[in-house]
């Protein structure tokens, strides 16, 4: 594509996401991260990379409901193991230099790639990936934090991201519910009272309502998951489910301030109130789990759990 060509589309794409905006009253801004977000998985989608990755995380919302329930203004990916900062940067600069044949008209810069180690609240590394898009005039910023090493269970899905315009859809594979919400779980019982991350509690309520989940399979992801990064199943009530954690002023006012920055959707309780009903959904699971017992039971969307039918 020409120079010229590549301007001019960049001009009608940003046209056509401030139209999007302004008719849907929705954030420009947040639709622009959402864009460099999109488009920079489809140029992974169609490398020699593509399946080293599993996106994760809360993009897949929009994959499962086709909208974001909270504001998010990055990708999570979980990547190939060991964890070389060296190897991921390079890969995104050369996806950053990669030539498509689409029309989004977004450029990004190969030398504004960095890559950095994770440490917030971590017990094991991740990286960051941060890099620079332009369109038209608009300079966006994209973040991709990636995980390594973890189990997925069951297998990875491999899913159609939606797109805002009518551009190429990513095709990618994709965690299952199943292990998002185990995710979570095992940040809630590694960090206990130290935990500041209320997306994960707000993520498995929000999960509970839109969703069904087969016990069993709930309960596998549950255990390779733990084990996998050697957590320990509670042998009992999590200190993140306990009155102490929901009634703590540090936990309400870091509540607050995620829904103020987040914007959550249907969420009308307090913090109290929604870690009740996640404990009300994962302590069977975690009980069954940590016995070893078989849980046949099946969680229907906003729950509770039920006797699952067997075929």
């Amino acid at each position: 594509m020409s120079p010229d060509k590549k301007r001019n589309t960049g001009h009608s794409s940003f046209q056509r996401l401030l139209s999007y905006a302004r008719t849907r009253g929705e954030d420009f801004n947040l639709l622009l991260f959402r864009y460099g977000v999109e488009r920079l998985l489809y140029r992974l989608s169609i490398s020699s990379d593509a399946d080293k990755f599993i996106l994760k995380g809360a993009s897949l919302f929009l994959v499962w409901k086709g909208q974001n329930y909270r504001v998010t203004k990055d990708a999570d990916l979980l990547g190939p193991s060991p964890a070389d900062i060296e190897y991921i940067a390079g890969i995104f600069r050369d996806l950053c230099k990669a030539k498509t044949e689409d029309s989004d008209g977004i450029k990004f810069m190969p030398d504004t790639v960095r890559a950095v180690p994770i440490r917030e609240e971590q017990a094991y590394g991740g990286i960051r990936v941060t890099l620079m898009g332009i369109l038209h005039q608009a300079r966006i910023p994209v973040q991709v934090d990636i995980g390594f090493g973890d189990a997925v269970t069951p297998e990875p899905e491999r899913i159609e991201f939606p797109t805002l315009l009518d551009d190429p859809s990513p095709q990618l594979l994709a965690y299952p519910r199943y292990t998002m919400v185990a995710e979570k779980l095992e940040t809630m019982v590694r960090l206990g009272m130290a935990n500041s991350r209320m997306k994960d509690f707000y993520d498995v309520w929000l999960m509970s309502r839109l969703f069904e989940f087969e016990g069993q399979t709930l309960c596998d992801a549950i255990r390779n998951t733990l084990r996998r990064r050697s957590t320990p199943l509670p042998s009992g009530l999590p200190m993140a489910f306990t009155e102490e954690f929901r009634k703590d002023a540090q936990k309400q006012i870091q509540w607050q301030a995620f829904v103020r920055k987040s914007k959550p959707e249907d969420v009308s309780g307090d913090l109290g109130s929604v870690i009740i009903d996640v404990a009300a959904f994962l302590m069977p699971a975690i009980e069954a789990s940590e016995g070893e017992k078989p849980f046949w039971m099946l969680w229907p969307p906003n729950g509770p759990w039920n006797q699952r039918i067997m075929d």
